[in-house]
Parts: C-alpha cells; sequence; structure tokens
C-alpha cells in the first residue's frame, strides 16, 4: 500500500467531531487536534505503515487507540493531589523533547547519556507527562515527585521469562503497563538480578514495553544482547535506545564504553 492511501486510511479511522488531520508530507507524520483543547497527538505513519506489510494489525490498531484515548484524556483536567498512587517514572531517549509543543517545560531527570527520566500521571488507559505548571499547582517540590514516583515503580509486579542463548541467560519483563523500561529504576530489582547472574550483568532498554536483563558468560553474550536491543529498538511504539548497558552495583554503563576502558592483549 502506498503511504497517501495508508494516510486516507489512518484518517478515516480518526474522523471525530471537532478533530483535524493535518499531513507533514517532509517528516511523514499525521498531526490530529483536537480545536476546543488546543492540544493534539501526532503520529508517524512510515513505521505504521511498515508494521501494515508486515501484516502487524494489531500494532496499528493499538497505534490508533493509543491517539483516540490521548486525545480523551487531554480533555479531562488532570490533578497530582489524589492521584499519589498514580505517578510513575518514564523511561525516554535523551533527545526526546524538554517541553510540549505548546511550550510547557516537562518535569525530567538525567539518567545515563542516552536516557532521561519523565514523570507520568497514569490515567488508566493513557498517562500524561507532568509538568513544572501541573508541579506548581501541586505545591510539591521535584524531590517529593521523585520519590513519589520511585516509591510507586517499586509497588508494581516484576514478571520476568528466561530464555539460554549460546550459554548466556536472558530475561524479558514484559507487564504491558506501560512501566516496563520504568523498572530500571527499581533498585530492588536490579540488585536482585545482581545476585542472580553468574556472570556479568548487562541490561537493555529498547523502547519503552521493553526490559532485557542478561547474564553475560560469554563474549557471544553482548553480541546476542546487541542485536535483541537492536530488535526491539525497532518494533517499539516509543523506542529509547538500542544501546546496551552493563550493571555495575546499579550504575549503568554503556557496552561500548566498557569495552574501550578493557585493557587489550
Amino acid at each position: 500500500m502506498e503511504l497517501q492511501a495508508f494516510r486516507k486510511k489512518i484518517e478515516k479511522e480518526l474522523e471525530r467531531d471537532g478533530w483535524t488531520t493535518r499531513y507533514d508530507h517532509k517528516e511523514g507524520t499525521l498531526r490530529v487536534e483536537d480545536h476546543s483543547i488546543k492540544k493534539g497527538v501526532t503520529l508517524s505513519l512510515k513505521p505504521l505503515l511498515a508494521k501494515w506489510e508486515r501484516k502487524e494489525y494489531d500494532a496499528v490498531a493499538e497505534a490508533i487507540r493509543h491517539v483516540k484515548v490521548g486525545l480523551e484524556s487531554m480533555e479531562k483536567a488532570v490533578q497530582l493531589i489524589g492521584n499519589e498512587k498514580k505517578i510513575y517514572p518514564v523511561i525516554r531517549a535523551a533527545s526526546f523533547p524538554s517541553e510540549t509543543s505548546d511550550g510547557r517545560k516537562l518535569i525530567f531527570d538525567e539518567h545515563t547519556a542516552e536516557t532521561r527520566i519523565y514523570y507520568a500521571v497514569d490515567l488508566d488507559e493513557t498517562y500524561t507527562l507532568i509538568d513544572q505548571n501541573l508541579l506548581e499547582v501541586s505545591g510539591w517540590s521535584r524531590t517529593r515527585l521523585k520519590e513519589m514516583a520511585l516509591f510507586n515503580i517499586r509497588s508494581l509486579p516484576q514478571p520476568l521469562k528466561s530464555d539460554k542463548v549460546a550459554g548466556n541467560v536472558f530475561y524479558f519483563l514484559s507487564a504491558k503497563d506501560g512501566y516496563d523500561a520504568s523498572r530500571i529504576l527499581d533498585n530492588s530489582l536490579v540488585e536482585k538480578m545482581e545476585r542472580e547472574v553468574k556472570g556479568e550483568l548487562a541490561v537493555a532498554i529498547p523502547h519503552q514495553d521493553a526490559l532485557i536483563f542478561a547474564d553475560i558468560q560469554n563474549d557471544t553474550g553482548y553480541d546476542v544482547l546487541g542485536q535483541m536491543a537492536l530488535q526491539f529498538f525497532g518494533a517499539g511504539r516509543i523506542p529509547v535506545t538500542a544501546l546496551p548497558f552493563v550493571s555495575e552495583k546499579g550504575e549503568l554503563e554503556p557496552v561500548f564504553i566498557l569495552a574501550q576502558k578493557k585493557p587489550k592483549g
């Protein structure tokens, strides 16, 4: 299917009174806006078309649903007070915008050279990122927000599935709740995995809905993890980084940097 035909198909799915769509030919994106609140959501059509051509219809339907739910949630007034147990950290790429399209400054902390930590209020089927104004209205400090979010992430379940490849064990966390990658911020989970492994603990955070731990017991393990991270990165709705990390006492360091530090010979 050609991109323009696919675009018209998506536009038809998103028809609704008060909503308008605007297509950016250069970027291949479709902007869906609600005129009443002057806010919108942007869809990248090329990755969606690729999924459609691979017959990954559920993934396309999920992206459309995400736009609908996201716009509908924007119509509701969001408050932090009263939602203390629904505040979570979310991992994003370091290149993720620091403010919204309408100029609101988002609250975030640096994490690694590749990633940042943003904060969100969970709205059941979606969530909204917390901005400076929302924080000020609540009267909370950034420290209180961070402590609350980290406490809440520790309360979530930690479903792990494992697979052994070339003498290395890989653990996949996929709770499908939107905070899979965020669990890398749960120190108790990381400490548990550090005790579990027989070799070196490596980590991949390829996209928002994936977290991979790896018990690296030989050099092949790094290659396998790198391939996994790249594959997951390309398949995620919100990509984070294809670069794997080594975890040492809870600190994450990119694998390629660690390799450069190791003595040769």
